[in-house]
């Protein structure tokens, strides 16, 4: 990668492909795997180089027909719960690669750290050790929030990578220095859900009734960005693309269309922000919260 490459903030992005009927238009299937193939491209073409999958839908079968040739993109993998049994995860580890017609993956990530919590967290460590010992992953890790506590589960399982939520409404992994701390034990950091899953986009109206209370706090943070002449979603990825701890930063599309709006946004100035007065007072139910299905972002 050259210097200019390596400089560009779409080095630092991660994309995560949305199929869900929420946010994917309604398409054949032939023409399905053509928009999953632009998008790859347009990805491609920007200089984006990661991927991030999980094991639901068509999502991997889709991308292991559209890989651009020679194909740029490193790609992790969400392992399945623990729930499904210690077999059945390292049974679809294995699958995720066949279907994306891949001889092996970057990362594969523990679905959440509470499986590393629980009595068979050990054992579910082994396997994906094995997994990575066999060649088959190079790396592993876990998705987390921080009610989990992920510096100490990092302590514990010294993972590769750590992927934990991380926005403008919820800046609770900069403030109380857990990218910091994750990212001096030799940590990859990789910050997920920059857009407060969908919350930037959502109107008060469309606010589930667990989070409605959220509907004045949030109406002000959009002022201010208006304010500052400032579009939420060129807010976000800048919030998260300017961290040091931060490796990748993982944003979610459907389209070519919503790819290249994140790389507009990706790319535009700077914000000159006061970060911590867009910060909700009390942001652990984004964590929990529902998923919004919006028109233009992730």
């Amino acid at each position: 990668m050259t210097s200019a490459a390596a400089s560009s903030p779409a080095a630092k992005l991660a994309l995560a492909v949305v199929t869900e009927p929420e946010r994917a238009v309604p398409a054949p299937v032939g023409a399905r795997e053509d928009a999953m193939r632009s998008l790859l491209q347009t990805a491609a073409d920007a200089g984006i180089t990661r991927v991030a999958t999980r094991p639901q839908g068509d999502q991997e079968r889709l991308l292991g027909q559209a890989w651009p040739f020679p194909s740029p993109f490193a790609v992790s993998v969400r392992a399945v719960a623990l729930s499904e049994g210690l077999d059945r995860v390292e049974a679809r580890a294995r699958r995720s690669l066949e279907r994306m017609g891949l001889p092996r993956g970057d990362v594969l990530l523990v679905s959440g750290a509470g499986d590393l919590a629980g009595a068979e967290g050990r054992a579910l460590w082994d396997r994906m050790l094995s997994l990575k010992d066999r060649g088959l992953y190079r790396r592993i890790g876990f998705l987390t929030t921080m009610e989990d506590g992920p510096v100490l589960l990092a302590r514990r399982f010294q993972p590769d990578v750590v992927q934990i939520p991380c926005n403008i409404l919820d800046q609770r992994p900069v403030t109380e220095g857990t990218l910091a701390d994750l990212a001096g034990l030799g940590v990859e950091v990789h910050a997920s859900s920059v857009f407060a899953r969908g919350l930037l986009f959502a109107n008060r109206e469309t606010l589930p009734p667990g989070l409605s209370a959220y509907g004045v706090a949030l109406s002000r943070t959009r002022r201010r960005l208006a304010e500052a002449r400032t579009d939420p979603m060129q807010a976000a990825l800048a919030f998260c693309l300017n961290l040091p701890p931060v490796a990748a930063v993982v944003a979610s599309v459907a389209s070519a269309a919503e790819m290249r709006a994140v790389l507009a946004a990706a790319h535009a100035p700077s914000p000159d922000l006061d970060w911590s007065t867009l910060a909700l007072e009390e942001p652990a139910a984004l964590t929990t919260g529902s998923q919004f299905a919006v028109s233009n972002a992730a």
